[in-house]
């Protein structure tokens, strides 16, 4: 069987952290219970700790784990759950589980991470000039913590040679069901996924991500043009208006924009349109020319364009997948 750690700690997640033990337990299993077949586990999960200890999960559940870190030194998979409490705090507390990470992973084991998670893989220097993937909502302070690792909060899952990453949320099941593909083949993969009543998807997680609420800079006049923009998203405006209400030039504000938030103003101003149209889409909202305007375009082919970019979807699909929620709400 192979050999899988998944790492536990103060703050960590407890329906990603047992959701993955579970899925991993019972790959070849209860297909196999289902079907009256004989059992064919494939994997050996144990839960590791620093020195074996207990572990509070973020939502104040105590946990007791089968190993310590320091008895661990091969696996065939490493798996780093989501950091559910404020993540520099969890960050300065495994300090420690940072070199046990580089041990592991230089004696030929497979990383993966959900969701903030990849943090401590960052934090240990794992992901340096590799493809990775993070919450959507923490994309900013990732950026900004580690600019040498390449990010894209779009994807659902990245690889990168033997390190997996996969975004926010319930990801770990995709993210589960492909590495039982990679150890057992994409026949146990599928039965899982079917026992579970999983429905694996190759969207983007872009097609779920919002506009960040904290921006992590401290810049004032870029905070004053932000504010503007999500009042008046709507209005006509140029780089020259905006740089003029904060009383600089358009070269300095585009500098200290970028330099805060990673992009410049006017594609700022494009998420936010975007952003404002999710929510108008979301609440059932069908004249797709009227939302247009709305939201400050005037041509309703290069909205759609726009809004498939950011997304992943068409306006109309986008719709149909989330206007649901609302309807069943109403």
């Amino acid at each position: 069987m192979y050999q899988v750690s998944v790492l536990a700690y103060d703050g960590v997640f407890a329906s990603a952290l047992a959701g993955v033990v579970d899925l991993l337990n019972l790959t070849g299993v209860t297909w196999n219970r289902i079907h009256g077949l004989p059992l064919d586990r494939q994997f050996k999960v144990q839960v590791v700790s620093r020195g074996g200890q207990p572990v509070r999960c973020n939502a104040g559940l105590r946990l007791a784990v089968d190993n310590a870190i320091e008895r661990v030194d091969s696996s065939d998979l490493v798996l780093v759950p989501t950091i559910g409490n404020e993540i520099t705090s969890v960050l300065k507390a495994e300090q420690d589980t940072l070199e046990w990470l580089r041990f592991l992973h230089a004696g030929g084991a497979d990383l993966a991470s959900n969701c903030t998670g990849a943090f401590l893989l960052a934090e240990a220097g794992l992901l340096d000039g590799r493809r990775a993937t993070t919450h959507w909502g923490y994309s900013p302070l990732f950026r900004q913590r580690y600019p040498q690792v390449n990010l894209n909060e779009r994807e659902l899952i990245t690889r990168d040679g033997n390190i997996f990453c996969a975004g926010g949320g319930t990801a770990w099941r995709d993210l589960t069901i492909l590495l039982v593909e990679r150890y057992c083949g994409a026949d146990m993969a599928r039965e899982l996924a079917k026992a579970f009543v999983i429905d694996v998807r190759n969207d983007p997680q872009s097609i779920y991500a919002g506009l960040p609420a904290k921006t992590y800079h401290r810049d004032e006049q870029v905070q004053q043009v932000q504010s503007w923009l999500h009042e008046h998203y709507a209005e006509p405006t140029t780089l020259a208006d905006l740089a003029q209400r904060v009383h600089l030039s358009p070269r300095q504000l585009q500098r200290r924009f970028i330099a805060a938030l990673g992009e410049p103003p006017l594609q700022y101003l494009q998420r936010v349109r975007i952003e404002a149209s999710r929510k108008m889409l979301e609440r059932g909202a069908t004249n797709l020319g009227t939302l247009a305007e709305q939201v400050g375009y005037q041509d309703v082919s290069s909205f759609s364009r726009l809004f498939k970019r950011h997304t992943g979807l068409s306006p109309s699909h986008y719709r149909q997948r989330f206007a649901r929620v609302g309807a069943l709400r109403d």
